[in-house]
């Protein structure tokens, strides 16, 4: 920890990165539940924000409620809300999204012109996490990108873990279409301070009362940085104590997971 566990006391919203910080894949790490009923016993509130954009809120209410966590969809903000928030303002004739079935509904059903297939007036390419990816998306995509189409893209992830280690994320896919094509997207999701903003806008709570959690230092943790909150580091996940010189960014606190954060509040009298 870098400052006292009672300063801690003072935060009312926490909002949690997923993957690898509460949970990998469908293993939920301990002492989330515990963790989860401190807040709610404290009169605070927690909420789920994420850059995976390959499920929508209604997914991910499904995957902790059967994990055994309380959320409803008002308890998540992703990348793809925050996505949906800026594209709403481009007034886009035509919006050729890159992945999942998932993700390209939420979109449609945000009132937006999308389509998954080549077609005619396409003035953007909106690319997210794209768990059901195929070749053809790529090659779409390069014939999109040279033609000079906008180009958003939900997260710069490199990586999403998984049970096994890891597997390609948004920032990997985007590097590959940047070899094909030197275009580079314009990305939404965390490290940019919109997604934990909209969050906060969500509650009653101020940005002293909130204290972002996650396992990434280049996103999760600079994200909270860039919107002026509090953030607690946790070591279950991608990120190592190591990556702290690395990236030359420094986390308000460091646990080494999630049980390690209510141990250390429960003790703290």
């Amino acid at each position: 920890m870098t400052k006292t566990t009672k300063s801690l006391k003072s935060k009312k919203l926490y909002l949690f990165d997923m993957d690898g910080t509460i949970y990998i894949d469908n293993n939920l790490f301990d002492g989330v539940t515990e963790l989860l009923d401190y807040i709610i016993n404290i009169g605070g509130r927690y909420m789920f924000i994420t850059n995976n954009s390959s499920k929508n809120a209604t997914d991910y209410v499904k995957k902790l409620n059967n994990m055994g966590i309380k959320a409803e969809t008002e308890d998540f903000f992703t990348s793809t809300d925050a996505t949906i928030s800026f594209l709403l303002k481009k007034h886009y004739k035509k919006i050729y999204t890159f992945g999942t079935k998932s993700f390209t509904k939420q979109l449609h059903n945000a009132g937006l012109p999308v389509t998954d297939t080549l077609c005619d007036n396409i003035d953007c390419l909106c690319m997210g996490f794209d768990t059901e990816l195929t070749f053809k998306k790529l090659e779409d995509a390069c014939i999109l990108l040279n033609k000079g189409v906008d180009y958003i893209a939900t997260n710069p992830d490199p990586i999403c873990p998984v049970w096994y280690g890891y597997v390609p994320d948004c920032g990997s896919i985007s590097q590959i279409l940047f070899n094909a094509t030197k275009r580079n997207p314009k990305f939404i999701g965390k490290p940019e301070p919109e997604i934990i903003n909209e969050a906060i806008n969500k509650t009653k709570f101020t940005k002293e009362e909130t204290v972002v959690i996650g396992d990434r230092l280049y996103t999760d943790i600079a994200g909270g940085l860039n919107a002026g909150v509090s953030t607690i580091y946790v070591l279950s996940g991608e990120g190592t104590i190591n990556d702290i010189e690395k990236y030359n960014i420094h986390p308000d606190y460091i646990f080494e997971n999630i049980k390690q954060i209510y141990d250390s509040i429960k003790g703290d009298h």
